[in-house]
């Protein structure tokens, strides 16, 4: 079978990675404007910014995560690392869509009540927080197929991804057997914050061994 893969050339990594590092700067700056002081980072979620004067700077954040994501996961497609329909593009795709429908539909504003643009955030946040660490998993070995160490090191921050939203769900069952509410068991906020920054890490991971790992000869597009 021929050769599929496009010629490797570095301005999409390059791309996903400035976007994804520019993104995650912009996400720490909200944390330190003065108009934020009012926001818990220990108790609170990073959507609350998006309630506040500040919805702007949380919108261009998220948007350049999910565009450098993209450029990451569309990198190896283009490579040829994984197929064009795979595990690996489906979750990824998902945890891009997450993004941009978090931006776009902003959580429940509790002090107003319960809103439909609020359960669409809620449950696009879980998507999102889900699907990227399994994109991970599935990319892992097609990011880094000449080093087993990488590769490794990968699905660990895959895997500790998915344990921040374990202790989410387990506080969840917690209350469902009779525990205290949810959000109030766990520093909710600080949880949120560590596990996003643990998946926006998965992904630049992927970014800096596609820019670093020359693509293959033949197509690899098997994940």
């Amino acid at each position: 079978m021929a050769d599929t893969s496009a010629p490797s050339s570095p301005a999409l990594p390059v791309v996903g990675v400035t976007s994804l590092l520019t993104g995650s700067l912009l996400m720490g700056l909200l944390h330190l404007l003065p108009s934020s002081d009012g926001i818990d980072p220990v108790r609170r979620t990073i959507s609350e910014y998006a309630l506040g004067p500040d919805r702007w700077l949380f919108d261009v954040a998220v948007l350049l995560v999910a565009a450098g994501s993209a450029a990451v996961f569309g990198t190896l497609v283009r490579q040829g690392r994984v197929r064009a329909l795979s595990a690996t593009t489906v979750l990824g795709a998902a945890w891009v869509l997450g993004l941009l429908t978090v931006m776009v539909f902003p959580k429940t504003d509790w002090s107003v009540g319960p809103s439909l643009a609020g359960t669409i955030h809620r449950y696009a946040s879980i998507v999102a927080f889900v699907c990227l660490p399994l994109a991970v998993l599935a990319a892992a070995r097609a990011s880094f197929p000449s080093s087993a160490p990488l590769r490794w090191l990968a699905r660990l921050l895959a895997l500790t991804s998915l344990a921040w939203f374990g202790v989410i769900l387990t506080a969840v069952g917690l209350m469902l057997a009779g525990g205290e509410a949810w959000w109030r068991a766990i520093p909710l906020g600080l949880v949120e914050r560590l596990m996003a920054l643990n998946e926006v890490v998965a992904v630049l991971f992927l970014g800096v061994g596609l820019l670093r790992s020359p693509a293959p000869q033949h197509s690899l597009a098997t994940t």
